[in-house]
């Protein structure tokens, strides 16, 4: 593995506002309220920068995330993930993105769950020509 301290920082972004589905108004109950709080206890690797979102319009496809990391990374955004259930789950995920140089982690080392439930995987800026 690489020495990821070199690179541009992970980010973790986790919408907030995600109800999975289910008649919740209270916003602190929400489940992706409660993936964020759920995250930030889960011990995320250093580098990795988790921060809450608003709305990823991926609503009627559970909670989503995304990850993204600097101008030589592709960025995935995840989804159908659960506020219990898909933790360890994320926390994998993340630290193999943070350990690809380019955020590519062969398909067969990601988490099942990610490679059942990508809903898109964005090239770097600049990186079409």
């Amino acid at each position: 593995m690489r020495d990821v301290t070199e690179t541009a920082p992970v980010e973790l972004l986790v919408c907030t506002t995600c109800r999975r589905g289910l008649p919740i108004e209270d916003d602190a109950q929400r489940p992706g309220t409660l993936l964020h709080k759920a995250l930030e206890q889960a011990g995320l690797p250093d580098g990795v920068d988790l921060k809450p979102v608003e709305c990823l319009s991926n609503c009627d496809q559970g909670c989503s995330i995304v990850l993204r990391g600097g101008p030589s990374r592709w960025t995935f955004v995840y989804e159908n993930l659960d506020e219990t259930d898909h933790v360890e789950t994320i926390v994998e995920g993340v630290t193999k993105y943070l350990a690809a140089e380019d955020g590519l982690v062969k398909w067969r080392e990601r988490p099942e769950h990610f490679r059942k439930n990508c809903a898109a995987r964005i090239p770097p800026i600049g990186a079409l020509k």
